[in-house]
């Protein structure tokens, strides 16, 4: 009998304890149903910011949890304040996104928008569409800010190319007593923790104005045409796989993005605000959503012209030595394949000499009859071809006996197609080939293109660029 009270008796703790635990649950499920809904509120975006910002970023741990949320691509409620310009309903093709504060010393913000202008074609500015976010907490800097935009950049915001928002300091995450990793100091870690919700606020706004979004700082310049430079590479990607193009080495300046990645940006950035500076936080949202290596392009396409930094007004003389300010010929490079019979160091494979990016193809030591071949998709009219081999710490893995041909007739089956027959260019000087008004010495429409090697060599061969104008395409 004393057994039977005992186990009735412990029955009913299991009960109780199961329905105390269910309880729980059922607590936890609607908390969840309500922070992870379709259009959660704001508030639930700063529960989130406390409840991760307790914890390092990693990527490899946090990859399983931020692919789940990368599903939720939904805005992020806010109430912006137009302070000039409202946009306009049809599409751009790129947005530029500038967020600016007051700084002690120096202002750069309206020479950084007089640069965008000034350096854009009357076409180009037909595609693009400026916002400036106006992040500082002190009204009357932002009325003056305002106020200067308006007389100067008029007829900009009358075109809707140019917006001026501000986000209310309610709608902010806590910025004081975060942590100090990195043994930032606590002024520190609140300057660049804000200055993340800055940019996920603006990311968020402009998801919805074009096809890609550029980020830069408010004190930049720019280079003549960057817009047809951007077009070009954009093209160029067609087919491959990218979560961020670069255009500028230097931290968060000139980093391109497809639109429809900006709302998951936004998040992530709000998600992991107080742990890391902005330009750090951008790495590891590409390494997540699985592009490994940078993808820059050469030259830059934006300088960093302040002189004073926002953060205290310290010096910042960082300088991209890639950059060039003035109009310069980007080569066309039409899809192709690229393929060789030359024996491949490492990963250094073909793909990587036939683009902007600051890559080379490398091969050991070549044979006479040795090629690199290209054949292009659709048959095209070139104008310019040019060829550079050996890098500046390598300046003897050259082509030192070699030629360009370009060929027609194509055959073969789409993995292995080449060219019948081939004509003669030139031969390779120093490494290098380069030839112009080809369209008039070649009466045919181009299907391939090779670089041929003449005779053998000992040394090993980097090629680091090739480089193809298109004129006109056939039959136009």
């Amino acid at each position: 009998r004393h057994n039977l009270k005992y186990f009735d008796k412990m029955r009913c703790l299991r009960k109780r304890s199961a329905v105390s635990f269910l309880g729980i649950l059922v607590v936890c499920l609607l908390f969840m149903n309500l922070y992870i809904e379709d259009g959660y509120v704001l508030e639930g975006d700063k529960q989130l910011i406390r409840e991760t910002a307790t914890h390092q970023l990693n990527p490899e741990r946090y990859v399983h949890s931020f692919k789940d949320l990368s599903n939720f691509s939904g805005s992020i409620n806010i109430s912006y304040r137009y302070l000039a310009g409202t946009p306009l309903p049809r599409k751009r093709y790129l947005t530029i996104g500038l967020s600016s504060v007051k700084r002690k010393k120096g202002n750069y913000l309206l020479e950084t928008i007089k640069s965008i202008f000034e350096q854009s074609s009357y076409e180009e500015l037909k595609e693009i569409a400026v916002v400036v976010q106006l992040a500082d907490f002190d009204s009357a800097w932002c009325d003056g800010m305002v106020q200067d935009i308006s007389q100067k950049f008029a007829h900009h915001i009358i075109a809707g190319r140019l917006i001026v928002i501000h986000v209310p300091e309610d709608y902010y995450p806590v910025l004081d007593g975060l942590k100090r990793n990195y043994n930032d100091p606590e002024d520190r870690v609140k300057f660049r923790s804000k200055q993340n919700v800055d940019y996920a606020f603006l990311l968020n706004f402009c998801a919805n104005l074009s096809d890609y979004y550029v980020m830069l700082e408010d004190d930049v310049r720019c280079s003549k045409n960057f817009l047809t430079a951007v077009k070009k590479v954009i093209t160029s990607r067609e087919g491959s796989y990218w979560v961020t193009l670069e255009f500028s080495k230097l931290g968060y300046i000139g980093k391109l993005y497809h639109s429809h990645d900006l709302p998951r940006l936004a998040h992530f950035l709000l998600m992991f605000y107080q742990e890391m500076p902005c330009d750090w936080l951008l790495i590891h949202f590409r390494g997540l959503l699985a592009q490994k290596e940078v993808i820059r392009f050469k030259p830059s396409l934006f300088q960093h012209m302040g002189y004073y930094s926002s953060y205290k007004g310290a010096e910042n003389k960082l300088k991209d030595d890639d950059f060039e300010e003035e109009s310069f010929d980007i080569p066309d490079n039409p899809p192709a394949n690229l393929h060789t019979n030359m024996n491949v160091f490492e990963n250094y494979e073909a793909s990587k000499a036939y683009s902007s990016i600051d890559e080379y193809f490398w091969g050991k030591a070549p044979s006479t009859g040795d090629f690199y071949g290209i054949v292009f998709e659709k048959p095209i009219k070139i104008s310019k071809i040019k060829v550079i081999t050996g890098t500046e710490d390598r300046q003897n893995d050259i082509l030192h006996h070699g030629a360009l041909e370009v060929g027609e007739k194509i055959v073969g089956s789409k993995k292995g197609r080449q060219c019948t027959t081939y004509l003669r260019l030139g031969e390779f000087k120093n490494g290098n080939f380069e030839i112009t008004d080809v369209e008039h010495k070649v009466l045919f429409d181009i299907n391939c293109m090779r670089i041929l090697v003449t005779k053998s060599q000992k040394e090993w061969l980097i090629i680091r660029s090739i480089s193809v104008w298109t004129s006109q395409t056939p039959n136009q």
